[in-house]
């Protein structure tokens, strides 16, 4: 688990570096879920590496198609910290959330499996709506499947 919270860590740290000036989400509210869907389809894509329904692959398009948007969503939301918290505390809140998102999702996802995981994060990296990442996010990250949602529903 240490090497999974050193990578989320690292990870978070390298999108924040790599983020071009232009890029940002539209909301401190959408930044946060824009970099929260990404961790937590990065931390299911290692979880299910292991078999048919690796999705891996589809997570690497999905970042490389979006790196704008999920650049621009970590700097937004290392902004809005910034403000809240100093330098010093924003360090430390999104440690936090990149460590909070990587032990919740560690175990896998709590109402999606692996090859649903692999279909959406496919459909994602065919995607070039950026609003698209924030209707996966607000979908995707619901205690429950979503009734009628565009890309996990019952």
């Amino acid at each position: 688990m240490h090497i999974l919270k050193t990578f989320v860590t690292g990870a978070a740290a390298a999108a924040v570096l790599f983020t071009p000036i232009t890029a940002s989400a539209a909301s401190p509210r959408e930044a946060e879920q824009i970099r929260k869907l990404d961790i937590m389809l990065m931390v299911t894509s290692l979880r299910c590496r292991m078999g048919s329904d690796d999705f891996q692959p589809h997570y690497r398009k999905f970042s490389a198609k979006h790196l704008s948007t999920l650049n621009g969503a970590a700097k937004t939301l290392e902004g809005g910290l910034v403000k809240r918290h100093g330098a010093k505390g924003a360090k430390r809140a999104l440690d936090r959330i990149s460590v909070g998102m990587a032990n919740q999702y560690g175990q896998g996802h709590p109402w999606l499996e692996c090859a649903q995981l692999k279909s959406i994060t496919h459909n994602l990296s065919l995607s070039k709506d950026p609003a698209d990442l924030t209707i996966a996010a607000d979908e995707l990250l619901a205690a429950s499947p979503v009734s009628g949602g565009r890309f996990a529903s019952r």
